[in-house]
């Protein structure tokens, strides 16, 4: 199966934050499961450390080795189709990094693992 972490899903994978679910977990270690990671929640975390919102124990390169690659987390490009979908979201969520995320689980018809329950007022897979 493919699943797309949330931003902040992605960070509570990395700290074994206490908020994740069983469920999360099993799928992100399950050998035959392929997790991505928008590329846009790299540049979210990016602008968040440099805006002070966000503390990373690593310098930012060093925290993409150790912690998408070294996990085998799938890297998921922006993509025009990405775009034209965003385009036709209905303006539920005002996140335009969520929303980003959230038209490209659409488009590339990936399951999105997201704590926040107003992504599933878009008609994508959602798992929590």
């Amino acid at each position: 199966m493919k699943y797309m972490l949330d931003t902040n899903v992605f960070l509570w994978l990395i700290e074994d934050n206490p908020k994740l679910t069983q469920k999360v977990r099993r799928k992100f270690t399950h050998p035959k499961n392929t997790i991505y990671l928008s590329i846009v929640s790299l540049w979210e975390i990016a602008i968040k450390t440099n805006i002070g919102k966000l503390k990373l124990e690593d310098p930012f390169s060093v925290f993409i080795d150790k912690y998408v690659f070294e996990n085998y987390i799938e890297i998921l490009d922006l993509k025009i189709d990405h775009i034209k979908q965003f385009k036709e979201l209905e303006y539920y969520h005002k996140d335009p990094f969520d929303r980003t995320i959230i038209a490209q689980s659409i488009s590339e018809d990936i399951s999105l693992i997201a704590s926040d329950k107003i992504f599933s007022k878009y008609p994508v897979k959602v798992l929590w």
